[in-house]
């Protein structure tokens, strides 16, 4: 004797819809992440801006090792530390040689270094001596200091991607723009060249 269609589905265990439903939850979050993204592109935005937690905050600067031997116009580049971003503009650029967007990018820092508003200035990542020095050789040196971070810590305070990587630092410290990846035409005219006029035209902090 046949059971009935109705009867069959009665007897499913209770727990199954559960499971069913638990299924999906991936799917529903990946269609949903993927409407975020679409809309992103869409709307225009570069999504390689990543927000950063710590813009609007103190940047965590680290008194680092010096690269030995690095120079500019024949005098030998400071250490990067507090004191050699204290009361300046400041661009941070995170860098190494065997890193191949660093390598394109070179020529944009190299540019921005000639702009007197900046002061700008390198965190060699994880990298070796021979090499970073070979690299500013080759392509020129576009930094008034640079710091060595060979074990990426200071990339970690700053809650680094993946370089190159650059921030730029108010006078006081304070850290108002991110760009994730290298700087193109559209990043600096739609990124980073607003936040230098905005912070150009913010009244000066005491302290």
């Amino acid at each position: 004797m046949s059971v009935p269609a109705d009867e069959k589905a009665a007897e499913k265990p209770p727990g199954s819809r559960t499971r069913v439903l638990l299924a999906l939850i991936p799917l529903a979050i990946f269609v949903a992440l993927a409407a975020i993204f679409f809309f992103q592109l869409r709307s225009g935005r570069d999504v390689s801006e990543i927000p950063s937690a710590l813009i609007g905050t103190k940047a965590p600067f680290r008194d680092l090792e010096p690269l030995a031997g690095a120079m500019r116009d024949g005098v030998a580049i400071p250490a990067l530390g507090t004191e050699t971003t204290k009361g300046k503009l400041t661009l941070v650029n995170f860098w190494a040689s065997w890193c191949v967007p660093c390598r394109q990018e070179h020529p944009v820092i190299m540019a921005l270094s000639q702009d007197p508003r900046l002061n700008v200035v390198g965190v060699n990542y994880k990298d070796g001596t021979e090499n970073a020095l070979r690299f500013l050789g080759e392509l020129g040196n576009p930094f008034a200091a640079i710091g060595l971070d060979p074990n990426g810590k200071m990339a970690i305070d700053f809650g680094v991607y993946g370089i190159p990587e650059s921030y730029l630092v108010s006078p006081d410290g304070t850290i108002l723009y991110k760009k994730v990846g290298p700087f193109d035409e559209n990043s600096l005219r739609n990124g980073l060249m607003p936040a230098i006029e905005k912070a150009l035209a913010a009244p000066v902090q005491a302290g």
